[in-house]
């Protein structure tokens, strides 16, 4: 079975069970006030978007590959994982001044239409404080999941720490908007972004399924690097997809003057012109057609993008070997190999 057909029977299942949880949240948010009812309302349609639900399914998947079943317990934690993974996304979506998520408005944005005649303060202020909601049922979940006390306490601390530690890159992430960037600070920004995430979903079904410290130790090498073969590849796709592909207008990146990894290679280009005529399109707001196209050119001439490519390709062989190691059944690791194939053969689609 393909991995996004996995995804997809996994997710499935995940995602009845959240909307269950979702529309009991949103009836009791209503007794407390109708207006609160339809701002979880407004959540409970966001989250449902029709997604991969890989995070969950990455907890799901590494429980059943030690445990060698799913059951109530763990789908209640990935239920959680959901609502971490949500609470994330809305704060970013703000603080990136985003309009669009995976066909939709985003939270802040939603609220900002919906609600007129209220303005854009209301709308980021709704937003924040629902994203804060958010990651407080999905502790919620993972205290009620049922599992012994002093397991939870251990996914409790790691996902808080990796709540924190999301937060942390985040602030990096704005502050290199503002200045030149080394490939080693991209490396310490990156290390507690999609990395952390994967560390998070990842240890957190091999913890509840009593996975050895050997293998939770191979997890978190292995969640660290998946997260950086992602994440550079999920840049790559901001600055070469087609609109249509990505769902979302493209090089908001270069737009806003963040330094990706095949960013922060090209400006390190030995050709100066090349150099600054990139520096001369990051951070302008409105890039034409035209001076998006010049944008990929630059990407491509100054060896940038090639540079970021194999960057990840390597990030990718690593995590590939390292879960190999693992005592994970076969399918998932097969899973997990096909995945992190996928990520692979991706980066040739964007030449």
């Amino acid at each position: 079975m393909s991995w996004e057909k996995t995804l997809d029977n996994y997710g499935a299942i995940i995602d009845d069970h959240l909307k269950t949880f979702l529309e009991k949240a949103t009836k009791e948010a209503t007794s407390y006030h109708p207006f609160i009812g339809n701002v979880y309302d407004d959540v409970r349609e966001f989250i449902l978007r029709k997604g991969k639900r890989l995070a969950s399914c990455s907890t799901l998947l590494t429980y059943k590959g030690y445990k060698g079943e799913i059951d109530e317990k763990i789908l209640s934690v990935c239920i959680g994982i959901e609502l971490y993974r949500h609470a994330i996304l809305v704060h970013d979506d703000m603080v990136d001044l985003d309009d669009q998520r995976r066909g939709g408005n985003t939270l802040h944005k939603k609220f900002i239409n919906k609600y007129s005649p209220y303005d854009n303060r209301f709308g980021d202020g709704t937003a924040v404080f629902a994203g804060n909601i958010a990651y407080a049922l999905a502790l919620r979940k993972i205290i009620d999941s049922g599992f012994p006390q002093e397991t939870t306490n251990k996914v409790l601390r790691l996902t808080s720490e990796g709540y924190k530690d999301v937060n942390e890159s985040q602030i990096l992430d704005l502050l290199f908007e503002q200045k030149d960037v080394s490939v080693k600070e991209w490396e310490i920004m990156a290390s507690k972004r999609a990395a952390t995430l994967f560390k998070v979903t990842l240890l957190t079904g091999a913890i509840l399924a009593g996975a050895s410290e050997g293998d939770l130790q191979l997890l978190t090498e292995a969640a660290e690097n998946l997260g950086y073969s992602f994440d550079i590849q999920d840049d790559i796709i901001d600055s070469f997809a087609k609109k249509e592909e990505y769902g979302r207008s493209t090089c908001l990146d270069i737009s806003k003057n963040k330094k990706p990894l095949h960013i922060i290679y090209a400006l390190k280009s030995e050709n100066p012109k090349k150099v600054e005529a990139l520096k001369c399109l990051l951070g302008k707001q409105f890039l034409s057609y035209g001076e998006k196209d010049l944008a990929r050119q630059l990407l491509r001439e100054s060896g940038g993008l090639d540079a970021a490519k194999k960057a990840s390709k390597k990030y990718a062989k690593q995590a590939k070997e390292i879960i190999a190691q693992t005592c994970l059944t076969d399918d998932v690791k097969e899973f997990f190999n096909s995945f992190i194939q996928y990520i692979e053969q991706s980066l040739e689609w964007y030449n």
